[in-house]
């Protein structure tokens, strides 16, 4: 997975911003590229430090947003206040929710039990099978080796 620096940095001030709540939102990109290219925060509805709900109405809002743009979701990703960055069971089940409207999207945990460091890590989650994939962070502006 690889994630610009940008949206990175967007997705952990969100983290932090919500919390000790967690916080929640997607990542969008054109549609069939895989590409995460716009970081959309979302209201956590739930309001809760141990688990997220995307509020219904918004969720609408941005699903219509995204197809008028022919946009996709690429990455679901949401905060963890006080343990580590991995999906839990709560997380699983919610991945299962999502597979019935999204097309396989990545998820990024983002914790921030450590007020000065975080931790951020991606899953894939499938059949509630999760897998850790690597995260490759990069600059747009600075050239890759080939």
């Amino acid at each position: 997975m690889q994630l610009r620096r940008d949206l990175v940095e967007a997705m952990v001030a969100h983290a932090r911003r919500d919390h000790p709540d967690e916080a929640c939102g997607i990542l969008a990109g054109p549609e069939g590229s895989g590409r995460a290219e716009r970081f959309i925060p979302m209201l956590n509805a739930a309001r809760s430090p141990t688990y997220f709900e995307f509020d219904p109405t918004e969720w609408l809002k941005v699903h219509r947003e995204l197809s008028a743009n022919d946009e996709e979701v690429v990455v679901v990703y949401h905060s963890h206040t006080a343990t580590p960055a991995y999906p839990s069971v709560t997380d699983v089940r919610k991945a299962g929710e999502f597979a019935q409207l999204l097309p396989s999207p990545h998820y990024v945990l983002v914790s921030t039990r450590d007020p000065d460091e975080h931790e951020l890590r991606s899953y894939t989650i499938v059949d509630g099978v999760i897998a850790e994939e690597p995260v490759d962070v990069f600059d747009p502006d600075v050239p890759t080796e080939v």
